[in-house]
């Protein structure tokens, strides 16, 4: 497989803001969603928990409320738990703080793919990042072929470290999946990161990263899973910065981050984004006032009980028709 270089990472490409559905007027409050290019639909995928973390599933369309720009919106497009096809990447870092780990990641990718992906509808992705960013698999609907990806991904040996030194480019590979995979898609689209979230070397800021991710109309399931030796004695400020980083890029997104420890392992882990992904609410509303020139809108999504939390993007990139 072919490196590519951090120079072109940040290209920005056209990305399509919104999702759009079909028969909107005459759809029935539980039906599942059709995409299609007659109607402008901001759409948007929420899960809601209790305060204990239980995924709520009861609720009702009159139970959300969306803001956009601080302006109320009328939701007119709602499904519960929806089973609409999934895009989703596994993004993997495999720089040398990660080498004592990547067994796990692997097994419990392999164990994830296995239940998650059905073939005749979803599809996945597998890229890899340290100090570049490498595709082991394009989007596919073929378990053997994801499988087969998987078993490529390794940290790389002393003669390549010595070659090319160190780095970490996670920041950059959330702004090449997301320009050149996520943009036009038009599932649910989701990327799995599983990092120490440490970043060196990358072309982008953190910022702009999360930035490609929303414009992609992407969310993201960060993974927290560190080697708690990896940076040495001194290296609690940089486990710390790592630790805020992945937190930010799913809260900003609308997914949800994971910190892998005794307690919740890795295959639990992916055993909860499994049930996230399968537990979903999707809301769509027509943007008031309609959008006139390109810009980000703040999103709020909110549920009309104090008792539990609601995981939703923040805002997203509108272009007018």
């Amino acid at each position: 497989m072919s490196r590519f270089s951090r120079r072109e990472l940040l290209g920005w490409a056209a990305v399509p803001w919104f999702s759009r559905l079909l028969n909107a007027q005459d759809a029935p409050q539980d039906s599942e969603p059709t995409f299609t290019t007659a109607v402008n639909v901001v759409n948007i995928f929420a899960t809601v928990r209790d305060k204990r973390g239980e995924i709520v599933r009861e609720l009702t369309k009159d139970d959300f409320s969306i803001l956009e720009n601080g302006r109320p919106q009328t939701i007119k497009y709602f499904t519960r738990e929806t089973d609409l096809p999934l895009t989703v990447g596994l993004l993997i870092d495999t720089s040398m703080s990660q080498d004592k780990l990547l067994n796990d990641e692997r097994g419990a990718s392999f164990r994830f793919l296995d239940q998650v992906l059905r073939e005749r509808k979803d599809q996945f992705f597998i890229a890899q990042f340290d100090v570049g960013v490498v595709m082991r698999q394009e989007l596919t609907a073929s378990r053997s072929q994801l499988n087969e990806a998987l078993s490529y991904v390794d940290t790389q040996t002393r003669s390549q470290l010595m070659r090319q030194g160190g780095g970490t480019v996670l920041y950059d590979a959330l702004v090449k999946v997301s320009n050149e995979v996520m943009t036009g898609q038009k599932n649910r689209k989701a990327i799995i990161v599983l990092s120490d979230g440490v970043d060196f070397g990358s072309n982008a800021t953190l910022s702009e990263g999360i930035e490609a991710v929303q414009m992609a109309d992407t969310i993201i399931y960060s993974i927290l899973f560190a080697d708690p030796h990896a940076y040495g004695a001194g290296g609690g400020a940089e486990a710390q910065r790592g630790r805020d980083a992945m937190s930010r890029m799913a809260r900003e997104t609308g997914g949800a981050y994971f910190e892998v420890t005794k307690k919740l392992n890795l295959e639990q882990t992916f055993d909860a984004i499994q049930t996230d992904l399968r537990s979903q609410y999707s809301l769509g509303y027509t943007p008031n006032p309609p959008v006139k020139e390109p810009q980000f809108r703040k999103i709020q999504v909110t549920v009309k009980r104090d008792d539990v939390i609601v995981e939703a993007r923040n805002r997203y990139y509108a272009r007018p028709l």
